[in-house]
């Protein structure tokens, strides 16, 4: 017996994280052993049977060395019709549109921008993969904007617990250690228009930093403590994505600190938050 059928917007979401995996190169089982997410669960997000957690999508497109913006569009679209936040409340996924007006609504316009947004994702996923996205490029989000903050991954995720905690967790990489349910500590942009972020996860007992928007050149630093870590931009890639420290272990009442020194000035610029404000 098969499945209900995925909604369109979901669909389109699998369409795109498919392109992604083809840049990637990896099986259903090598994309598991990079990321939370067990083969199983890929193939359901992959197939549009199940919507994958955002931090799939970010881990999705870290690996295939491309920009989330597009895809994390998608993922909005086809998130909110599936929590219900985009339906008519009736619980089917149906839009509710308004009786005809005279002029459009700020409604029709967010609906209007979303669908052209869906558009715009399926327009150039992946540069090098040979697929079906034809469609022209629109609106995107921008890209220096401040992502969210909330915790992830969403409620429909299946990812195993932590492989580290604490002193183990030193020096590590939060996604390779499933550290990724953590806390944004502390936000900043910097005169040259890159972002900071401080992140802490509680069940790993670990923070780590991470920046974009960022130059060639920069090199972000953080420390919770402990030990300085580290991560430099050196190429066109890692200026258009995430790049983060690896983890520090951090103790309630710590200070964490990150600082993002320009490459092309030599100005560092830093941002602090005390762990125990945030507990």
């Amino acid at each position: 017996m098969t499945g209900p059928t995925p909604s369109p917007e979901r669909a389109r979401l699998a369409a795109a994280l498919r392109e992604l995996k083809v840049c990637t190169g990896l099986s259903l089982a090598g994309l598991a052993e990079r990321t939370a997410y067990s083969k199983s669960s890929w193939d359901r997000y992959l197939g549009g049977k199940a919507l994958p957690p955002r931090q799939a999508v970010q881990d999705l497109c870290r690996l295939a060395r491309e920009p989330d913006s597009r895809c994390l569009a998608l993922w909005e679209i086809a998130e909110s019709g599936w929590s219900g936040r985009g339906t008519d409340g009736t619980g089917t996924g149906t839009t509710s549109i308004p009786a005809p007006t005279s002029a459009p609504t700020p409604q029709e316009d967010t609906r209007t921008g979303h669908k052209r947004a869906v558009m715009a994702v399926l327009a150039s996923v992946c540069a090098v993969a040979v697929g079906s996205v034809t469609v022209a490029l629109l609106l995107l989000p921008r890209q220096d904007a401040e992502p969210r903050s909330s915790r992830s991954p969403s409620p429909a995720s299946s990812a195993p617990g932590p492989r580290c905690r604490g002193n183990t967790c030193e020096g590590q990489n939060p996604s390779h250690m499933y550290c990724h349910d953590a806390d944004t500590l502390a936000t900043r942009r910097t005169a040259t228009g890159a972002w900071m972020q401080l992140h802490y996860s509680e069940k790993c007992e670990a923070s780590w930093a991470r920046t974009w928007s960022t130059r060639i050149g920069d090199r972000l630093e953080m420390t919770a403590g402990g030990p300085v870590r580290s991560a430099d931009i050196t190429d066109d890639i890692d200026t258009e994505s995430y790049v983060f420290t690896d983890m520090a272990a951090t103790r309630p009442g710590t200070t964490v600190r990150a600082c993002l020194l320009s490459g092309a000035s030599g100005k560092k610029e830093c941002v602090s938050a005390p762990l125990e404000a945030q507990r």
